[in-house]
């Protein structure tokens, strides 16, 4: 064909993508097809697509547009299904709630509905609820006025106006709070009048998998739990006071919860009804809650109330305790203080608690810091003991060797305190005859040799000593301050200190004492006294000076015995002598050197930038008080039941199994009746029969409740 027959025909139009000042120019021959800024894709997938469908090949589109022809047949297949919105993907991932949710949920908060509620309504988690709570915060709303007498929703109205009907929304809330009305088996729980948010129970019937905790309610009775809780404030509060949420944690480490953590595995609407709420807090709630308590609190002051309390209402028959420390361990990167872990039998960081118990072996007083040592302890908590039961109530303080020092002795001196404790190794010679002492335990007679005398401690003074004879041998001695009890009673009490052991492994095991409970620290310079390098150096400096003396010594000595002639050994020795005096000069000199160095020196002297973190104590404080008072609530309880099972060895495993008896609890406007379910062994089903009996003959309340408690166990 030549070219003459082509004249007159249009040129070809090439398709082409020019970018020009941030613009995308598709150009189609001479003609402007498109334009669109380059970041815009969502534009440039339209074009891409109109093209296509315009009748362009999909490989010379996505040839012009730098992408593949297996993208652009995406691209078409989306807008067939999705329309334009399929051309424009949204980066990251997309919002949980749309803004009408988030209104809604903001209005809901301020009305007093849960984040829970909220989450359920909306079907997201809590987690994104609470974070939008915390960005935005809730809507704020009217208060609603005091409502009349039958109705729920009625509000001032004025003129003319109609009034709401029952579900419509009151004072900004779009829909009726769930949560504020729950149904709860035979009867709906009615909250209290007069404050809308708050989860107490004036009547209602509930079906509990733990009513068998609510027999720890005539203890706290006794010790007045309610009025020390209401002594602490954490702040205003809109569904649970302050005394409702220090007693269900209580009964949570009562039921074995070893951490705040673990109440997520209580049941809320069942745990609830234990401590006269509709359901417990949620675990965020619960501890921001105690948090807060934690913070504005004295731990020392109330554990001092709550002996107190337990003394005067349950006093112990003889004026002995024991004290001892007890060892967490702290796993962290945080450079904490160390010290010895008896469990692992080594150094390792933590904290330390001393703690007191009586002759009974309930809790009465602790300390908590860094680990130090018995007898650095000791003073700050008889302190608190004196404080408990007074200036001039006798004491009998009995300890281990670890606290077998001068100056625990001293500091029990100073208490107006008596002790006793085991004599650290090595024995000494008694050189009093021995003879045989007795006394009366449990009415039976207890009878051993004892050597009965006065020694002199060096920083203390005159102390008594007992030194126990077995099979005519001395195999234990004890130390003591007290002159008129008889050697075999105090022998016996020093031997009843397992009671305190037994009580660091029973509430270790289960009411969570070595929880940690708080990782906040205060970190800053390190200023305690460490071993000094140098002064180890010149110790061995020392040694080594010694070692050579002693070399030198032996080798004349061994010249002499040798095979030598008198000629060769007149020859050596001069050498020998000479070897003698260097080492003794060496020796004398390595003496001098180690004399002014000081074995301890600050930390700070040999890293200027040595840090140590001290762990702030305020909130594992407060838990220690709540654990030590679900721990002596349970011994005050095992002991009455063990009264009338008498299975001195399972008594403490039954009861506590007792604690997650199920039940029904029904809540009137006067009184609270627990009916317990029947175990089905007979000999416990009998014990617990007369447990209630005896607990329902004085009268008993729920912390925060002046409703009078009944026990009783169902028919079958």
């Amino acid at each position: 064909m030549s070219q003459a027959e082509l004249d007159g025909m249009p040129e070809p139009a090439a398709l082409r993508v020019l970018v020009s000042d941030g613009q995308a120019l598709v150009t189609c021959g001479r003609v402007l097809v498109y334009r669109y800024d380059v970041d815009d894709v969502g534009m440039r997938n339209l074009a891409i697509v109109a093209l296509t469908d315009a009748g362009r090949r999909v490989d010379e589109v996505a040839a012009v547009f730098e992408l593949t022809a297996t993208y652009v047949s995406m691209l078409r297949g989306r807008a067939r299904r999705d329309g334009s919105s399929g051309l424009v993907r949204r980066r990251g991932r997309p919002p949980k709630l749309t803004d009408r949710q988030v209104t809604r949920a903001r209005v809901w908060a301020g009305s007093g509905w849960t984040q829970q509620s909220i989450a359920d309504r909306l079907g997201v988690a809590q987690s994104v609820i609470s974070e939008l709570l915390a960005r935005l915060g809730p809507t704020p709303v009217q208060e609603v006025l005091p409502a009349p007498e039958d109705t729920d929703t009625d509000t001032d109205t004025e003129p003319g106006a109609v009034e709401p009907r029952e579900g419509d929304a009151v004072a900004g809330n779009l829909e009726p709070v769930p949560d504020q009305v729950p149904d709860q088996g035979e009867a709906a729980a009615t909250l209290v009048p007069g404050f809308a948010c708050s989860a107490r129970i004036t009547e209602g019937s509930f079906r509990c998998r733990y009513a068998g905790a609510m027999l720890l309610h005539p203890y706290l009775h006794r010790v007045g739990a309610e009025a020390i809780f209401g002594s602490l404030t954490g702040g205003p509060a809109r569904r649970y006071d302050d005394v409702g949420v220090l007693t269900i944690a209580t009964l949570g480490f009562a039921l074995g919860v070893d951490t705040v953590e673990g109440t997520k595995h209580l049941r809320r609407d069942e745990a609830g009804p234990t401590v006269g709420l509709v359901t417990i807090p949620e675990l965020a709630t619960l501890r921001a809650r105690l948090s807060a308590l934690a913070d504005g609190s004295d731990p020392l002051g109330l554990q001092r109330a709550f002996a107190a309390g337990m003394l005067a209402a349950d006093p112990a028959g003889d004026p002995v305790y024991f004290v001892d420390d007890h060892f967490k361990p702290y796993a962290g990167a945080r450079p904490v203080a160390k010290g010895w872990n008896t469990k692992r039998r080594h150094a390792q960081p933590g904290i330390d608690d001393t703690m007191l118990v009586d002759a009974r072996g309930r809790a009465v007083v602790f300390g908590t810091g860094e680990p130090t040592g018995l007898a650095s302890t000791l003073p700050g908590v008889l302190a608190q003991l004196r404080r408990v039961i007074g200036p001039e109530a006798p004491v009998m303080l009995g300890f281990d060797r670890g606290g077998a020092y001068p100056s625990a002795f001293t500091a029990c001196r100073a208490a107006g305190a008596d002790w006793v404790t085991y004599r650290r190794a090595p024995l000494v010679e008694a050189t009093a005859t021995p003879r045989r002492s007795w006394t009366l335990r449990d009415g039976r007679r207890i009878s051993v040799m004892l050597a009965d005398e006065s020694v002199q401690i060096n920083g203390y003074g005159t102390a008594r000593q007992l030194t126990l004879f077995e099979a005519g041998a001395p195999v234990l001695q004890v130390l003591t301050s007290d002159t008129n009890a008889t050697g075999a009673a105090l022998l016996c009490w020093l031997r009843a200190r397992w009671r305190i052991e037994n009580m660091f492994k029973y509430a270790a095991a289960h009411n969570g004492i070595d929880a940690l409970a708080d990782y906040g620290m205060d970190i800053g310079p390190d200023t305690r006294k460490v071993t000094n390098p140098a002064r180890t150096l010149a110790r061995q400096n020392v040694a080594a000076a010694e070692a050579d003396l002693a070399t030198a010594e032996r080798a004349l000595p061994q010249m002499l015995a040798g095979p030598a002639t008198p000629k060769q050994m007149n020859a050596a020795l001069p050498k020998l002598h000479q070897q003698i005096e260097e080492a003794k000069t060496a020796l004398a000199a390595a003496k001098t050197a180690l004399r002014p160095i000081p074995a301890k020196i600050l930390a700070t002297d040999l890293d200027p930038h040595a840090k140590r973190a001290r762990p702030r104590l305020e909130r594992r404080g407060l838990q220690m008080v709540l654990r030590l008072l679900a721990f002596n609530a349970e011994a005050w309880l095992a002991e009455r039941f063990n009264a009338y099972l008498t299975d001195p060895d399972e008594y403490r495993a039954i009861l506590r199994n007792l604690l997650h008896l199920g039940g029904q609890i029904d809540y009137t406007t006067k009184t609270t009746t627990i009916s317990l379910d029947r175990p089905d062994s007979p000999r416990v089903a009998r014990a617990l029969q007369r447990l209630t009996e005896e607990l329902n003959a004085t009268p008993t309340c729920l912390p925060g409740d002046h409703r009078p408690v009944t026990y009783q166990l169902t028919a079958t």
